[in-house]
């Protein structure tokens, strides 16, 4: 008799209007040993989440009825810690934007990969899960060391020189690693909420921040660009594979595709 310990499944709820999109998504995650139960409005949605436990729900953001935004903006006042993924379309750059400072925790664009679909699940339930942290708790990513009682930066034991901003910078993208943040919600973190419309004035702190963390500040493996978005700090950097753009999709598997 074996005594390994079965895994539980995680539990998706998957709100799309599409019922191409929900077969696309609901057969592969099924294969992979996901639990998925479906809704077509977020009406439905509001009514599973109050009825059921999840561990994750993917919401299109483009629906009928009351619309996938103000499903978040439900969904996130009953369950404030219940990890909520956007479908989102590529040009919908403002809707991400407008999704993440409602509450949102990611989004995935259409089309995406089941590889990348997975493992941004996976990733948003692993952070939701793992207890909350204390905030002198030493920081270690790849070849960064981040002391926050000290305020004190390495690289590879190496210690790193940072003005206070782009200590804040840092220490608030690798706090929130893995996720994108927008400019907005960074700028207001750091400066105050009467900067958040500064951009220009953040990627100048950005570059110079590459410029001192990253081997190749041309190609960063750790502080990512989200296009027209914000930033993303990689949780699991990997050698010699940065992008300065989106988080490409991983993977060889087909796309996802979707109005």
């Amino acid at each position: 008799m074996s005594t390994a310990f079965s895994v539980p499944a995680i539990r998706v709820l998957l709100v799309d209007d599409e019922p191409s999109i929900r077969r696309a998504l609901r057969t592969p995650l099924s294969e992979l040993g996901f639990s998925i139960t479906e809704a077509s409005r977020g009406e439905e949605a509001l009514h599973l989440v109050q009825a059921q436990t999840f561990d994750i729900v993917l919401l299109d953001i483009n629906m009928p009825g009351i619309g996938g935004m103000k499903t978040l903006i439900r969904l996130r006042a009953l369950a404030p810690r219940l990890p909520i993924l956007m479908l989102t379309v590529v040009d919908g750059e403002e809707e991400k934007i407008e999704a993440l400072e409602c509450g949102a925790d990611d989004y995935i664009t259409k089309p995406f990969s089941i590889r990348e679909c997975m493992a941004r699940i996976r990733s948003a339930v692993r952070r939701a899960q793992t207890p909350e942290r204390n905030e002198d708790a030493p920081l270690l990513i790849g070849e960064l060391q981040v002391l926050p009682a000290r305020r004190i930066v390495n690289k590879s034991g190496q210690h790193i020189h940072l003005t206070r901003k782009e200590y804040d910078i840092l220490y608030y993208l690798m706090t929130h690693a893995g996720r994108a943040v927008t400019y907005g919600k960074l700028l207001t973190s750091v400066w105050g909420a009467e900067y958040r419309q500064e951009v220009d004035y953040l990627r100048t702190f950005v570059r110079q921040l590459r410029k001192k963390i990253e081997d190749d500040p041309s190609n960063p493996k750790y502080l990512l660009t989200d296009a027209y978005v914000g930033y993303r700090f990689a949780e699991y950097p990997l050698t010699g594979a940065g992008s300065g753009g989106d988080t490409p999709s991983s993977g060889n598997a087909s796309p996802v595709r979707g109005a």
